[in-house]
Formats: C-alpha cells, sequence, structure tokens
C-alpha cells in the first residue's frame, strides 16, 4: 500500500506552520507550537491515533493563542484531506466513546467531503495553560472544513477542563483511525454515488 502521508505548509502574517502527517504511523510525535498545553494534545491525538505527526508553528503569541490554534487547525485538515488520497477502499466512517477519569466524550467522522462540525462540549474556566478554552471548538471547527470531514463532538459526562479537553484530542485521534483504515472489502469508495 502506498504511504498515506502529506506535507502541508502555511504562511500568513500571523503563523508559519510546517505540518506533517502520516496516516499508517505509529503514534511518534515531534511538536513546538509554543503552547505547552497545545503541544500535549497533539502529541495525545497522535499517539492514540496512531499517526506520526511533526508540526512546527510560530504564532503572534504576543497577541493571544487565537490564530496559532485555528491555523494549524486549517492545516491539520488539509493534510487529513490530502492523506486520505482518492478515499478508495477506505472505511469512510469512525466513532469512538472515550473515558478519561470522571469525563466521557463521544466523536463521530464521516470523512464524506462535506464538511459540518456538531461540538456539544461546555468548559468552566476561560484557559488551560495557555490554551484559551473557546479554542477547542475552533481548532475542530478548522479541521472538519479544511479536510471535507462531518465531525460530531458530544461531551457525555465531566466536569475538569484538562480532562474534557484532553478527551476530545483522544477521542477525535480513535475515530479518524478508524474512519482511514484501509479494507480490501471496499474495492472502489464506500458510496453509492461512486464518489466521495
Amino acid at each position: 500500500m502506498q504511504a498515506r502521508t502529506a506535507t502541508v505548509s502555511r504562511i500568513t502574517k500571523e503563523t508559519a506552520i510546517e505540518l506533517t502527517l502520516n496516516l499508517d504511523g505509529t503514534g511518534k510525535a515531534e511538536i513546538d507550537t509554543g503552547i505547552g498545553f497545545f503541544d500535549h494534545m497533539l502529541n495525545s491525538f497522535a499517539r492514540h491515533g496512531l499517526f506520526d505527526l511533526t508540526v512546527r508553528v510560530k504564532g503572534d503569541l504576543d497577541v493571544d493563542c487565537h490564530h496559532t490554534i485555528e491555523d494549524t487547525g486549517i492545516v491539520l485538515g488539509q493534510a487529513i484531506e490530502q492523506a486520505i488520497g482518492d478515499k478508495k477502499s477506505m472505511k469512510r466512517y469512525g466513532s469512538a466513546i472515550l473515558p478519561m477519569d470522571e469525563t466521557l466524550i463521544l466523536c463521530a467522522i464521516d470523512l464524506s467531503g462535506r464538511p459540518y462540525l456538531v461540538f456539544d462540549a461546555s468548559f468552566t474556566t476561560d484557559r488551560v495553560g495557555g490554551y484559551d478554552t473557546e479554542m477547542v471548538k475552533e481548532f475542530f471547527y478548522a479541521i472538519s472544513y479544511a479536510s471535507g470531514m462531518n465531525l460530531h463532538i458530544r461531551q457525555l459526562a465531566g466536569n475538569n477542563n484538562h480532562h474534557i479537553i484532553e478527551g476530545i484530542y483522544k477521542v477525535f485521534a480513535k475515530a479518524l483511525d478508524q474512519a482511514t483504515i484501509i479494507d480490501q472489502r471496499i474495492t472502489d469508495v464506500l458510496s453509492t454515488k461512486g464518489s466521495l
């Protein structure tokens, strides 16, 4: 099977991002975004999805974390879209429910090419480390639209903000890993239309 990898660069007046993704990796990650908690979340995403991920970001953190996190979501979404390629023999759908202590998070994905985000999670603090909690939704919105992914994320239980956010990143990884699995029983793309 051909390697399903992508390297994407994005340079604006607000951020400079270089990202490499291997969907068929082993969970190795080299992350440097300038935001320690965001690095931790991207490491968790790579490890629990078994993706190899390298991310280097120089952002305008003197302003705030918004551009760094949102733009990284855009670039990761573009990398996912490029790495999955023509989607032939790919399972397309993935879902998971993941516990983390008192927290329980659900994620469901359809790699349909039609972007849509449904996000239902709440936070009781404005920040965790240098990461604004309102940026969790913005990050996954950026991924869904840049990759053409239908993405549902729902918090079923939880009150520790660190656990909720980490649970979201981990369950997203598990669902994406499932959706991108190659199944040789699927001889074309998994659609009655014949294309995605």
